[in-house]
């Protein structure tokens, strides 16, 4: 794997793969059968121009800014407070959706919380906003032992979304991803995660209850299910197991993405998580060309890619090619 083109086909992978669903969000999967998205479009649900991406992307490249300085959860947390009052990395220069828990939770930090305590630890406060802007932290992640691993994962999650369910899912996603970015096959990949993830949450004494909620993806073979077993609301875990499904269930990054969006409902984030797990597998080069060139902030994205990659290149791991 070449590193700058990993790097630039998770961003890219991201900002399409939402941008593709922005237009559509909401709509319902038998709307979508109908009506199918296979390209990138404008207007629609929130009346933006196309390539326009949401504070899904917005707030990825909130945590790819800061990681370029190195890892500071004070610098991240003031990137997206940045974002969310100062229209900071978006698309066309105005917020147009955040999700509730993400909202108190940098309200909270506004007022002094600690970044690590801000976020919700309610059940009910699993929604997919920590899930789709997590991508990035790989390329900080990757040389570091499981254990780092997993807590530096907690406090980036637990900026917004605390609860273990949502931690557990950006755990899953990041581990996916490294096993790709170590050159394993995604099939190979996805076996290797069920006996890594389990093993070591069963270490560190999660409850069992919490582990078996993703037995879709430990236990069974989820690239098995048929499309209506996959849920793709905007729960995390019907959005883990809804990118998961689309990336192994398709053989390209666009096929990967078109499927995602077409589940309906939370389509921009279903679109954004598949992406970047797609980009990274795939690389830049196999995203759509005029999709690249229709994404808003192409620049900006490109130069953001290329300064995370000269702050990470020099990291020590030897399976990557710099």
């Amino acid at each position: 794997m070449d590193l700058l083109d990993t790097i630039k086909g998770t961003l890219f992978g991201v900002a399409i793969g939402d941008a593709l669903g922005v237009p559509v969000e909401f709509k319902s999967r038998d709307y979508l059968k109908n009506n199918p998205v296979q390209d990138i479009i404008g207007y629609g649900t929130y009346n933006q121009p196309p390539g326009t991406f949401s504070d899904d992307s917005s707030m990825t490249f909130c945590l790819a800014e800061a990681l370029t300085l190195g890892f500071d959860l004070d610098e991240i947390s003031k990137n997206f407070l940045k974002w969310y009052k100062r229209n900071y990395w978006t698309a066309t220069g105005k917020v147009f959706d955040i999700g509730i828990a993400t909202r108190n939770a940098l309200y909270k930090i506004q007022n002094g919380v600690k970044p690590e305590l801000a976020g919700g630890r309610d059940v009910f406060d699993n929604g997919n906003g920590s899930l789709m802007r997590i991508s990035p932290l790989l390329f900080y992640i990757f040389n570091k032992s499981i254990h780092e691993r997993f807590e530096i994962v907690k406090n980036v999650s637990s900026i917004t979304h605390a609860h273990i369910r949502s931690i557990i899912s950006c755990f899953y996603y990041l581990e996916f991803m490294l096993q790709l970015l170590n050159g394993n096959d995604k099939i190979i990949a996805y076996n290797n995660l069920k006996k890594i993830v389990p093993e070591y949450l069963n270490k560190i004494n999660i409850d069992q209850l919490d582990i078996d909620l993703f037995k879709k993806l430990l236990l069974l073979n989820i690239f098995e299910f048929s499309e209506e077993d996959i849920e793709s609301s905007g729960y995390v875990l019907h959005t883990l197991e809804a990118s998961i499904w689309c990336f192994l269930t398709t053989s390209s990054y666009q096929e990967a993405v078109i499927k995602a969006i077409n589940l309906g409902n939370d389509t921009d984030t279903t679109g954004c998580v598949t992406g970047g797990i797609a980009g990274l597998y795939y690389g830049f080069n196999d995203i759509p060309e005029k999709w690249i060139k229709k994404i808003l902030k192409y620049d900006d994205i490109l130069d953001l890619s290329e300064r995370l990659y000269n702050k990470v290149k020099n990291y020590k791991y030897i399976n990557i090619i710099v």
